[in-house]
């Protein structure tokens, strides 16, 4: 008997009709949908509690668990403004033990025209109305009145005659990239101070803010779930290495034993020469940092959400297809004379830092590479260079798992050669081997890999000969390649000469 029955018994005796159902031959393995993740800091306001993932699917259940103006809910809104439609989850993390960062605004001058203050509190919009002879203890007091007034916004304010005082929701050093400034977009957007004021910064951003959280619960937290975005804004030594030691590929995420998956996005505001110091320092392959511009009003916690969710929407229409160009919605420009240059971007590209620009009107991914650069040995290396290998690499061990552990689950394992009838649930190398070979041949018409008579050539399929219940493979992919670079060398004549 070869039909090979999971249930019913080869000894039934009472008649007549039975039948079982078997769904090894009918799984189409497909990309399911990838699942995000947020990693952040909530208000005590907010409903949930920490180290504990939440599944969000808008700004306002983000606003009632994290708190309104809280890190996490502005996470959450900016991820929305790119992805409406992939599933999200959260991780409130405990807040540091440690200071929150400040800063001050000192209004001096009397009005002598009325006019709008405009404030950017970390790229939020503060409308200031100022009145012919306001002092700078009224104007003051008015910015403070209106910043307490737009309860997203992550500071608190107070005025002492004319100093206002900005102070992060939150304590630890990500109150630091909180910026500060007025009349962004100029004369041209309609801002400039009332005529007889100024306004004097303490610095472009919030300083003097202290710590980060510790992830180990919010690691923990995530357990063995997929999560194949992971955004968070912490980009100090010990949080990186945290989340690095968790996506390793010894005994983390992308290890043999675990196989779930996943890759971290966070974002680094700086100087060329200090972002260059900092993606010295990396050399992971599942980590993306991007840079910030100095001039954009984006907090990093804010950049980082915005950065993983074009990528995220973008590797879930197509997993090998290049995220470059995708615009960061949600996302302030940086203003013309104060982005990175080309040199610069090429710069930090070769030191594991990704990059953005600006183009037709937007912000857009560049390219998000990781910090992966060198090898064991501290030499040059690029196989880990760009993300969509990584996503790439998840999705084709994803699929073969599929196809193994549905059409094969309980077979019997079998030399080739073997005789035994049709149907039976037995399978020897040669089958394992044609079925892989099948699926490669899907996968190329699909776009994900290609040279599949190569792929055929090298793949090495064999039941070892110390254990003959297992069957071991070298898989050799040829991942398909993304266009980076079309180079075009313009050799113009004035004149071609006639033909003689």
């Amino acid at each position: 008997m070869t039909v090979p029955f999971n249930y019913i018994p080869q000894n039934l005796r009472v008649p007549l009709f039975y039948a079982e159902m078997d769904n090894s031959q009918a799984n189409t393995p497909g990309d399911d949908s990838r699942r995000a993740l947020m990693l952040g800091q909530k208000l005590p306001s907010g409903a949930a509690g920490t180290n504990q993932p939440y599944i969000i699917s808008s700004v306002s259940s983000a606003i009632a668990m994290f708190g309104r103006g809280s890190m996490l809910a502005r996470m959450v809104e900016k991820y929305r403004a790119v992805d409406t439609f992939g599933e999200l989850w959260c991780i409130p993390v405990a807040e540091p033990v440690g200071t929150a960062a400040g800063g001050t605004i000192t209004v001096t001058g009397t009005a002598t025209a009325s006019g709008t203050l405009n404030l950017y509190i970390g790229m939020q919009r503060v409308q200031v109305p100022v009145l012919l002879g306001d002092t700078p203890a009224v104007i003051g007091a008015a910015i403070s009145a209106a910043i307490m007034a737009a309860p997203d916004l992550p500071v608190t304010a107070a005025n002492v005659t004319g100093v206002v005082t900005l102070t992060s929701k939150w304590k630890g050093q990500t109150g630091n990239d909180i910026t500060m400034l007025d009349s962004f977009y100029g004369s041209a957007g309609g801002e400039a101070l009332p005529a007889g004021v100024t306004l004097a910064y303490s610095a472009p951003t919030l300083t003097a803010g202290t710590s980060n959280p510790t992830l180990t619960g919010a690691i923990s937290a995530m357990g063995d779930d997929e999560y194949d975005f992971i955004g968070h804004p912490f980009t100090d030594t010990v949080s990186l290495d945290a989340l690095d030691a968790e996506l390793n590929d010894q005994v983390g995420r992308w290890s043999w034993s675990r196989q779930v998956y996943g890759h971290a996005y966070s974002a680094l505001r700086g100087s060329l020469g200090s972002l260059v110091t900092a993606g010295q320092a990396r050399n992971g392959p599942h980590h993306t940092v991007a840079a910030i511009d100095a001039d954009c009003l984006n907090p990093n916690w804010e950049y980082a959400a915005g950065y993983m969710a074009r990528n995220a929407v973008y590797i879930n229409a197509d997993v090998a297809r290049p995220t470059q160009t995708g615009p960061l919605n949600g996302i302030a420009i940086p203003r013309a004379g104060k982005r990175f240059l080309m040199s610069e971007r090429q710069s930090l590209l070769g030191y594991g830092i990704a990059t953005s620009y600006v183009g037709g009107g937007a912000l857009r991914v560049e390219r998000a590479i990781t910090t992966y650069q060198k090898n064991a040995f501290g030499q040059a290396d690029d196989s880990y260079l760009d993300s969509e290998t990584l996503h790439t690499s998840a999705y084709v061990l994803r699929r073969l798992k599929g196809v193994i552990t549905s059409k094969y689950g309980r077979h019997k394992l079998a030399d080739d050669g073997t005789r035994f009838g049709p149907g039976a649930a037995i399978v020897t190398p040669s089958v394992i081997r044609g079925e892989l070979v099948s699926e490669y041949a899907k996968m190329e018409t699909e776009g994900i890999v290609e040279n599949a008579r190569l792929f055929a050539k090298y793949l090495i399929v064999e039941r070892p000969a110390n254990n003959p219940n297992r069957i071991d493979v070298l898989y050799p992919p040829d991942y398909i390649n993304q266009l980076r670079i079309f180079a075009l060398l313009n050799q113009f004549r004035l004149q071609y000469p006639v033909a003689g």
